[in-house]
């Protein structure tokens, strides 16, 4: 039975628009019980809903508290620093004399790893902006923000639909998200933006993550459905070959395993990143990662292979 998260059920949006649509709540307890989910259905069953359609205002609210505590597990496990450490080397070797580069991360959320970057000056200068489908999110990334006069921006719709595209695109704890041949689709759209490389971390598929998503969400986490999404996550993530096979069908773009699970500690190994780059730009990104170079794996045909 497929595994679900409640977060992706409790909002939908058209596709060509953007706008959010109605969503019905026994649509939502139908597909949650389909799944086994019994716990996850009492937890949709008590979300507000008028007429049998689930509250927009409410569950809009609910999603940006449950990021707002999400926010707490990218702060433990560092993930801005860790993205930081790979962006730097991308971006020396993909960046052209002259240029100021973009950097665009898809389904930003609250747009913690953009504000982290723009807040360090990291990277230098760069054009920081995050963008999500869904608009609650987007407001309120944009409203921290302003909040803490940093320089970036965030936007409500298609990362890929972006005027200008990215020099590079970055994502945290989405493509477990991304089922089937949206996972493929996800990699072919940034071969398409005319991307020079990518960056995307997620969590790390080992038989210790689902236990240690249990104990993270149960001590920082008060909401339910982050609690019950946090464990679904986990258990949901992708094997390496799957995101390797996935990546590979993105024309243009080599992708790369950082750190792959087989070499890692399960103790240790939370979340792992998937990088992919110009072949152009390879000798340049082994230069510039220095001896971190030895850490990444490419994938040839079915095989794995030292990159």
């Amino acid at each position: 039975m497929p595994i679900l998260e409640i977060s992706d059920l409790i909002v939908r949006h058209d596709p060509a628009t953007g706008a959010r649509l109605p969503v019905r709540r026994d649509d939502v307890l139908a597909a949650l019980r389909a799944a086994g989910d019994r716990r996850g259905a009492r937890i949709a069953e008590a979300l507000p809903h008028r007429d049998g359609v689930l509250d927009a205002e409410a569950a809009a609210r609910l999603l940006v508290r449950t990021h707002t505590e999400l926010q707490r597990l990218n702060e433990e496990l560092r993930i801005a620093e860790q993205l930081a450490e790979l962006l730097g080397p991308l971006l020396a070797a993909v960046a052209r004399d002259g240029e100021r580069p973009r950097i665009v991360d898809v389904g930003c959320g609250i747009g913690y790893a953009i504000r982290w970057l723009a807040a360090t000056g990291v990277l230098g200068d760069v054009e920081l902006c995050g963008v999500d489908l869904n608009a609650a999110l987007v407001a309120e990334a944009s409203r921290l923000a302003e909040a803490e006069g940093l320089p970036c921006r965030f936007t409500h719709g298609d990362a890929f639909a972006l005027p200008g595209g990215a020099t590079v695109y970055i994502s945290s704890g989405l493509l477990h998200h991304l089922r089937g041949d949206e996972l493929g689709a996800f990699f072919r759209a940034q071969a398409a933006a005319g991307a020079r490389a990518y960056c995307h971390f997620d969590i790390a598929a080992t038989r210790l993550a689902p236990l240690g998503a249990w104990m993270f969400h149960r001590a920082r986490m008060r909401e339910r459905l982050g609690r019950h999404d946090g464990v679904a996550s986990a258990r949901r993530a992708h094997e390496d070959h799957a995101l390797l096979e996935a990546a590979r069908s993105a024309p243009g773009l080599e992708p790369l395993l950082h750190r792959p699970m087989r070499h890692s500690n399960p103790f240790c190994a939370s979340v792992r990143p998937l990088l992919g780059v110009r072949p152009e730009y390879g000798p340049a990104l082994r230069t510039a990662l220095g001896p971190a170079a030895r850490h990444l794996v490419a994938v040839s045909g079915s095989e794995r292979r030292a990159w």
